[in-house]
């Protein structure tokens, strides 16, 4: 087994297999939950533990492989009704999930020598499974047995009707044989009720199956048959029919071939004269009603099969491969970019030249084949938000045990598709917005009913695209924030001052939320309270140029509205001239651009600041910022709106270039860390342009803005000692 653990090919493969098993197992197990009578939820849970039993046990990793025996067997009483999935199997089943994941973490550093104690789930499992804490369903353990002791049945009993009784009639009349065959069915096959089904389109092949003891017609599609006679009349004689049946049905252990002898029925046929003769249509009638019965058996068949088909055609790509095509096709963006500007510099001075027409047309089909391999390679990146979502059920269920309230989650848009490395980012944002939701949001049940709302509280998270945005929004249906708690806590941490908190507006009082160290909990829990959640919600955001907003109405509800960029590896940016230098803004961080008489732009404490929409934005003159001349004054000018996290602010600039695709290049070592710039991009003339970090513009505003009120503070200080 050493020989498979120094393949890192293989165990990358076997992790991604894990990652992915785990996630359908924690889905099915919360189905599950829901939905205890459904088969096909029972069967999809029971196809992942098998395969992780499968994959664990390929590696040699003993642990989880006698970890996924134990849950299947669980699974498997579960799936033929002798046990019932309540609130304490499901909690024990979610508990072997969380030491999956511990033993699947150290995996890689621990191969088959992991520390990690799995006495105690196997343990409760065993209890499971002895029944010591789970009554049995009596009802169900006797239908499931009755169903074994037919399907284990050799007799040739079959409860026949007249229709049944008459086909055998004719077929002994037509010189046909009435044939019992008995199959026993591969303890290997997954759906043996199904597989059971599919044998009568085979055998109908052969003969007409009249009927079957059990009759795999009726009986649930997860029964674990083994053994079903089929009663037919074929043209085949006992020893063809056994050995054309053996070499033809699939998932089959054990064919035989018998007689049907029940005389004594055709001869009360005869005396009674009771029973009219049918012809052959009628014959051909019930083959017929077999037939659309065992349709479906086929359809589901042929879909298991597209699947599979669908699944072999694809394969696991590593993350850095891909991250090297992006940085090629970076590459071949900058180099289009300039080709077209070269052809349309000469097109400006040779217009009537053939050769520069060729030029342009050449130039036009390398863009078109650059953007459709950009956006090729993007969708590469690209997964799902389902993804993200899917760890977001466990969550919610566990937390609203924990603060025992009822709390329903809805998930909308789990097709939208994002860059993995975001996902990967917001992952923990979200996690904490929920968490907050779920303890200071939603309500305990009596508090909902006294205010006239529904017990159970909801919680809806949805994600879409918005232009080149992914939109994620999160609502619940709770109190709401309230406000003046939120003032008096951001003064008694002294993030500002009781008068400031008095002159703050409603949108500028929730921001207070994003604060460091800030929280209106009453006592620190587990689950919140510690001023570090929201906080570390906007660091996140801020790093991804994303945008936060939020919104609240005391006893309705909160909404967090969170935008962000569909990819971080090619962005679109906005080429704007200050003074004559030229530079660029990522279009994810633009709110709005707007033109502004300039006597509309006021001074606050040095601070210059601007109303747009009855907002009041502060206004950064970057002119002053990198020591560059303001120019000649103007009657207007155009301040360009910037959003990152929750925070909004304005820069003003000189002139609009317009939309170009930027590749983000690092400024390099020899530069540095430069305040307010994140990198650099190369033009279509072959210029460089930096490229704003809208965050560390922030960042300067604030600190402009601390730095002047230090030095008002000290001015005023200064007079009143004059005084």
């Amino acid at each position: 087994m050493s020989g498979i653990f120094e393949s890192s090919e293989m165990i990358g493969a076997f992790l991604d297999e894990i990652e992915e098993q785990l996630q359908f197992l924690e889905q099915g197990i919360l189905e599950l939950e829901q939905e205890k009578e459904n088969p096909e939820v029972i069967q999809k849970i029971f196809r992942v533990a098998h395969t992780l039993k499968g994959s664990s046990a390929t590696m040699g990793y003993d642990k989880m492989k006698n970890l996924t025996h134990e849950m299947e067997n669980v699974f498997d009483r579960i799936r033929n009704n002798l046990l019932i999935a309540d609130k304490a199997i499901v909690n024990v089943l979610f508990k072997c999930l969380d030491v999956l994941r511990f033993l699947r973490d150290d995996f890689v550093e621990s191969k088959n020598n992991t520390k990690i104690d799995i006495s105690e789930v196997l343990e409760d499992l065993k209890l499971i499974l002895e029944g010591k804490d789970k009554e049995v369903n009596q009802v169900q353990v006797e239908k499931q047995e009755a169903v074994d002791a037919l399907s284990t049945s050799k007799e040739d009993t079959f409860d026949l009707d007249d229709e049944q009784l008459s086909i055998l009639k004719n077929s002994s009349l037509s010189g046909l044989n009435n044939l019992v065959c008995s199959v026993k069915i591969s303890e290997n096959s997954f759906m043996k009720a199904t597989r059971a089904c599919l044998i009568i389109n085979s055998l109908n092949d052969m003969g007409t199956v009249v009927t079957s003891s059990p009759n795999v017609l009726d009986i649930p599609l997860d029964a674990d048959i083994s053994v079903v006679n089929y009663l037919m009349t074929t043209y085949l004689s006992i020893e063809e029919l056994k050995e054309k049946a053996s070499q033809e049905l699939m998932d089959v252990e054990e064919v035989e071939v018998t007689e049907y002898s029940n005389e004594s029925t055709f001869e009360e046929e005869k005396s009674s004269s009771e029973k009219e003769d049918i012809d052959d249509t009628e014959v051909v009638k019930a083959g017929k009603k077999l037939d659309e019965v065992t349709e479906k058996a086929h359809l589901e068949e042929n879909k298991k099969k597209e699947t599979e088909k669908r699944t072999s055609q694809t394969v696991r790509v590593d993350i850095e491969r891909l991250e090297q095509m992006m940085n090629l096709v970076g590459e071949m963006v900058i180099e289009q970019t300039r080709i077209s500007q070269v052809g349309s510099i000469l097109h400006g001075r040779y217009s009537q030249d053939e050769t520069v027409e060729d030029l342009i047309g050449i130039s036009n089909h390398v863009s078109r084949v650059v953007s459709e391999l950009q956006e090729s390679i993007m969708k590469a990146r690209m997964l799902p938000v389902q993804q993200l979502f899917n760890r977001l059920p466990r969550l919610v269920r566990d937390l609203s045990q924990t603060l025992n309230k009822e709390i329903d989650l809805v998930l909308e848009g789990g097709e939208t598709e994002m860059d993995r490395t975001i996902i990967e980012d917001i992952t923990d944002p979200l996690i904490h917005i929920v968490r907050n939701s779920l303890d200071h949001g939603i309500e305990k049940s009596e508090l909902r009913e006294a205010n006239g709302k529904p017990s159970k509280g909801t919680i809806k998270i949805k994600a879409f695209h918005q232009e080149n945005h992914v939109i994620i929004t999160i609502e619940d249906d709770g109190a709401g924030l309230d406000l003046e708690k939120i003032k008096n806590s951001a003064v008694k941490k002294k993030v500002l001052s009781k008068q400031e908190a008095d002159n703050l507006s409603k949108s500028e009082i929730i921001n207070l939320i994003f604060e460091t160290g800030l929280s209106t909990a009453e006592s620190v829990s587990d689950v919140s309270g510690r001023g570090v959640g929201m906080d570390i919600v906007r660091n996140h955001i801020d790093k991804l140029n994303g945008i936060i907003d939020v919104d609240t109405n005391p006893g309705e509800g909160t909404k967090f509205t969170i935008k962000l960029p569909l990819t971080l590896a090619i962005l679109t940016g906005l080429l704007v001239k200050i003074h004559d230098e030229t530079y660029a803004i990522p279009m994810s961080n633009i709110v709005e651009i707007v033109r502004k008489p300039i006597d509309e732009i006021e001074s606050v404490k040095k601070q210059s600041i601007v109303v747009i929409r009855d907002k009041v934005h502060p206004l950064i003159w970057l002119h002053d910022y990198f020591k560059l001349p303001r120019g000649e004054k103007k009657k207007n000018v155009f301040i360009v709106v910037l959003g990152t996290a929750e925070k909004r602010f304005g820069i003003v600039v000189d002139k609009l270039v317009g939309n170009q695709e930027i590749v983000i290049k690092p400024l390099g070592s020899y530069v540095g860390k430069v305040e307010g710039v994140s990198g650099a991009t190369i033009l279509g003339d072959g210029s460089v342009a930096c490229i704003f970090d809208v965050v560390g513009m922030s960042k300067m505003v604030s600190n402009k803005v601390k730095r002047e009120s230090i030095t008002l503070a000290s001015e005023d200080s200064d007079t009143d000692k004059l005084k």
